[in-house]
């Protein structure tokens, strides 16, 4: 438990604590947003014989908080409390009343749950051993890399009980379904207002992620609409074209902003630890988490909690090739694909790049009431055809708060927009040889690298995690089917962390 606990310090800086109930053991390394001085974990519930340990934030813990009053002893203002009681009361059904991103695991010293949260925006892996019948729960797996056989990803909106099978519990209707509603501007400025408003919730300070694209304009225009005095942050290479597109939009709405330039010599060096924070190899998530790294880094000197835009582009058709799709049930169903398997992919960068620096990221647009509202609109109102601006609904809706050249600036995936591309395909053409490459297959059978790039990024996650990684589980870890943690396996030692 200590070593598991010291692996994921990163995580949860301002504290570390261990306990028991039963026969399972909670540990928790906290970064402390709410109630700083009093919300520790583990908690007990009154009898102690509940216990729980959580990740992320529950917005709407004030409104659980009066009822739960009446019925419980409430021991801080934390909002992870509120999942205890509700753990107490309801048993795994507590997980309908929250609303928030959360990663928890709960228990009475003989039953648990084990919940993720519905888009799976923070992390929760399962992990097991084939000799034993020990399940290890962990926010990132090289806390207990050593100890598993094997592990999965927890999927999003799901939860695991004793009884050792996965149960969905977030079920969207829009995710088979195409909306029909019309498009109204001010309610989307309504709805996703109301969804910044919440992520406010903090004890701590909090700024935006700024890149002077749309996604991240928006965020920002509406934080500092609600907040007030603001800090916002970019990166990128020198003369990246983010880096002036976010001061234009900081200068505008009158941000504290902060950037930071890279270089390659600078991207060589925190290369690794990028994938050792990532745990994947996969080469277009960590292009993306270069560039998110150093704006943690550049963030966490200044403020506990950012937000971010990510989920702008999954809910309205933003990537190039939507501007292909014609048919409104496809671009529908695209939309919804990609919105169930962003754990994978975007979420796991934000996640990860923030958490390696304390640093704790909220993402508005993945509101569950804004998407369920965004994926009610008719996607004929979404389409947009090659050399127009995608995204329109976003646009028309803001454009009164937002600068018009950038209202008008069309999407750069983040790593273009930071400059990211030539500088990491320099690095790996000096650092990889051609004979390198042309022998890649005998040291990597297993998902061959098939570029440079991906020999380096392979023989770097290789030097991260030495021999430890479980042969059946080396993937770049995409969106796929993970199987069930063996039945067996849920039996009387607990040991999630």
């Amino acid at each position: 438990m200590s070593h598991s606990l010291s692996t994921l310090r990163h995580r949860g800086p301002d504290g570390v604590a261990a306990a028991a109930t039963g026969r399972a053991r909670l540990g928790h390394a906290r970064l402390a947003i709410v109630d700083v001085l009093g919300g520790a974990q583990p908690m007990h519930g009154e009898d102690r014989r509940f216990a729980l340990v959580c990740n992320g934030e529950i917005y709407n813990h004030e409104r659980l908080r009066a009822r739960l009053a009446a019925s419980h002893r409430l021991q801080t203002r934390s909002d992870s409390e509120v999942v205890l009681h509700l753990y107490e009361d309801l048993g795994a059904g507590c997980v309908h009343e929250l609303d928030g991103m959360f990663a928890f695991f709960a228990s009475d010293g003989e039953r648990f749950v084990a919940a993720r949260d519905p888009f799976g925006i923070k992390p929760l892996y399962v992990g097991w051993n084939n000799g034993s019948r020990d399940l290890w729960f962990v926010s990132e797996f090289k806390a207990v890399l050593s100890l598993c056989d094997g592990f999965m990803a927890l999927p999003p909106g799901s939860y695991l009980t004793q009884a050792g099978q996965v149960q969905c519990w977030f079920a969207p209707g829009w995710a088979s379904r195409p909306g029909e509603c019309a498009a109204d501007p001010e309610e989307l400025r309504s709805r996703l207002g109301a969804a910044v408003s919440k992520r406010l919730m903090s004890d701590v300070p909090i700024g935006v992620f700024l890149s002077g694209g749309l996604d991240s304009s928006i965020i920002a225009a509406l934080a500092r609409a609600q907040l007030g005095p603001l800090d916002t942050f970019a990166v990128g290479i020198a003369g990246a074209p983010d880096l002036e597109a976010a001061r234009h939009v900081a200068r505008a709405l009158g941000t504290r902003h902060h950037e930071c330039t890279y270089s390659q010599r600078d991207v060589a060096a925190a290369l690794e630890d990028v994938i050792y924070h990532l745990e994947s190899y996969d080469p277009a998530l960590i292009r993306s988490a270069i560039p998110c790294y150093f704006l943690s880094r550049l963030a966490a000197d200044k403020v506990k909690v950012v937000l971010t835009g990510e989920g702008a582009d999954e809910l309205f058709g933003g990537y190039q090739y939507f501007g292909a799709i014609e048919e409104p049930a496809r671009f529908h169903q695209e939309c919804a694909s990609l919105l169930l398997n962003l754990h994978s992919m975007n979420l796991q960068r934000v996640d990860r790049m923030t958490m390696a620096h304390g640093l704790e990221g909220r993402v508005p647009f993945l509101d569950v009431d804004f998407v369920e509202w965004s994926m009610s609109v008719d996607p004929r109102c979404k389409l947009w055809r090659p050399g127009e601006l995608e995204k329109r609904l976003l646009r028309e809706a803001f454009h009164e708060q937002l600068p018009a050249e950038i209202v008008a600036r069309k999407k750069l995936e983040f790593s273009a927009g930071a400059g990211i591309g030539a500088v990491i395909s320099g690095y790996a053409e000096q650092a990889v040889s051609d004979r390198d490459l042309a022998n890649a297959g005998a040291r990597f059978p297993v998902d061959t690298p098939a570029s440079k790039e991906e020999l380096l990024y392979r023989r770097l996650f290789e030097s991260c995690f030495p021999g430890h990684w479980p042969v059946a589980n080396v993937q770049r870890w995409r969106a796929s089917p993970h199987p069930s943690p063996p039945a067996e396996a849920a039996g009387p030692t607990l040991q999630p962390s």
